[in-house]
């Protein structure tokens, strides 16, 4: 006897499934799909604000006032203060430095350079004198390779603070002219 043709199997089993309930797994899936993109979404919209939080902080950050501020007379005052003791027996009472100071001393040391208008720290930015005064003229950090020098780290002797009062009463005595200089640098050196 010859056969009849009967439906493919796959065809039964699609109408028999249209009779039947929908399968909640699925939309189960769709859910947990949907949850976790809008998770992902509020994830990204957060790091975008705190992005956007942090650059305006930069922003604000970069008009501050500066940390040593030579117009600062209380903190010129503590820095001439601070200077006194722990700087003038090196760089001089006047801020002179020593005697020949771009010559090396027999021991192959530099010796202490001026702090005013004549020396070369008004060459630095305010953070590379911060890190001298504090961590010492580290060579290769914040001196020449192979520089040697007397000057001490004095960030165990010299609050934050203090060593900021510092420099302001250095750049006190400097030049208007020389002020404007060493800011320019100094604002240019935070945006590297």
């Amino acid at each position: 006897m010859p056969r009849q043709w009967q439906p493919p199997a796959r065809a039964g089993r699609a109408a028999d499934e249209m009779n039947e309930e929908p399968d909640t797994r699925a939309v189960t899936r769709n859910e947990d799909s949907s949850s976790l993109r809008n998770r992902i979404g509020v994830g990204v919209l957060a790091a975008a604000f705190a992005f956007l939080i942090g650059a305006i902080v930069v922003a604000l950050r970069s008009g501050e006032k500066p940390s040593a501020d030579p117009q600062d007379a209380r903190q010129v005052a503590r820095g001439k203060s601070v200077y006194d003791r722990h700087c003038a027996a090196c760089h001089g009472a006047r801020l002179e430095g020593q005697p020949n100071w771009q010559e090396r001393l027999p021991s192959g040391r530099m010796p202490a350079p001026p702090h005013d208008a004549s020396g070369h720290t008004w060459h630095h930015p305010d953070a590379m004198l911060f890190g001298i005064t504090k961590h010492g003229p580290v060579p290769g950090k914040y001196a020449s390779p192979g520089y040697q020098s007397d000057m001490p780290a004095f960030g165990s002797a010299l609050s934050d603070e203090e060593i900021w009062a510092v420099l302001a009463y250095v750049k006190s005595a400097w030049p208007e002219k020389i002020r404007r200089v060493q800011a320019d640098m100094t604002r240019e050196s935070r945006q590297r």
